[in-house]
């Protein structure tokens, strides 16, 4: 029998997510409301299907995963606007240049976190760096955009400890770079804290002269969701994350809590659950991605609360008070 569930705070949206979302229910009634037709959205606006599904069913969203297929969409069917907007991961100044080329109207709803790694990568490759960019995956969406930037003077290398296994990441033990004394890491906003420190560190013997940007690229809900993950561990049995297994986020949420309980499970809502997983278990953690939505959490603890009538649930930890301004819609470019 299960008697507490702690339920992490914070957890669930950030407000890079909130943004997001945002800008795309708004744009979308927007264009319905003027005629305008249905709004496409460059790649999932967050990585979790639940949002999607939702913003397609309720809004009407169309999302695709090039902007040539939005443009195959528009000219055959009327009801799909000239607008796109791209989502909260970024994309590359190539991406930027082709809507302007297909002649779409954008909105940016890109993470102003992520914005200032683009920011820091343009920077310094036009002062001749080397960019040690380290990710996760070199086929992440943020991953992407932020290469995008200077693909000539970036090489994405893993982080210590990956456990995705992509084989096109560079080795941080042996990745070489053109000039020693001219390198600088760079890092995907959403990965494990301790990894990404390990692998600087790594990175910091190999290159005496590294140079790692004062401001620390890992955003603050990730680490924020990390530490409310280490808070809780001591005092649970067994984790649950929610989270698709496209965001990079709750995977890293996932795996840490595995690391510090040994027993860890993702779920994407509740039909995930299964009474057999908690055998033995007297207390569970409950946590969420930034991008999963908290209503989903709420029917994961109604769910344990059916089946465990004197329940107990504890909230741990404290919300965050960030907001991020809207994004402003950039007209169509004359033709």
């Amino acid at each position: 029998m299960i008697d507490t569930i702690h339920l992490a705070k914070p957890r669930g949206f950030c407000a890079g997510v909130v943004m997001a979302i945002e800008a795309v229910e708004e744009a979308a009634s927007a264009q319905r409301a003027s005629g305008a037709g249905d709004l496409g959205v460059f790649h999932a606006i967050v990585h979790n299907d639940a949002v999607v599904r939702r913003l397609e069913r309720e809004h009407g969203v169309r999302f695709v995963e090039r902007l040539a297929d939005l443009d195959t969409l528009r000219e055959g069917d009327a009801s799909v606007s000239d607008t796109v907007v791209f989502s909260a991961h970024g994309v590359s100044p190539a991406v930027r240049e082709e809507a302007r080329r297909r002649g779409f109207a954008t909105i940016d709803a890109t993470c102003p976190l992520v914005t200032k790694v683009h920011n820091e990568a343009t920077r310094y490759a036009r002062a001749g760096y080397h960019i040690l960019l380290i990710g996760d995956s070199t086929r992440h969406q943020e991953v992407l955009g932020t290469a995008g930037e200077a693909p000539e003077h970036t090489t994405v290398v893993s982080v210590v400890g990956n456990r995705t296994h992509d084989p096109d990441l560079a080795d941080p033990h042996t990745v070489e770079v053109p000039d020693p004394e001219r390198v600088v890491v760079l890092t995907q906003t959403t990965l494990s804290v301790d990894d990404t420190m390990r692998t600087v560190e790594v990175l910091r013997a190999r290159f005496p002269h590294l140079v790692v940007p004062p401001s620390d690229d890992l955003c603050y809900a990730t680490k924020n969701r990390q530490d409310a993950v280490k808070r809780i561990a001591p005092l649970v049995d067994a984790f649950v994350v929610v989270s698709s297994t496209t965001s990079s986020n709750g995977m890293r949420l996932l795996e840490l809590a595995d690391d510090l309980t040994g027993r860890a499970l993702r779920v994407e809502g509740p039909d995930d659950l299964d009474e057999g997983a908690f055998e033995g278990v007297r207390s569970i953690g409950l946590t969420s991605a930034a991008s999963a939505p908290d209503d989903l959490v709420q029917e994961i603890v109604a769910w344990f609360r059916a089946r465990n009538p004197d329940l107990r649930v504890v909230e741990e930890g404290a919300w965050e008070d960030i907001t991020f301004r809207k994004p402003k819609r950039i007209p169509a470019p004359a033709s």
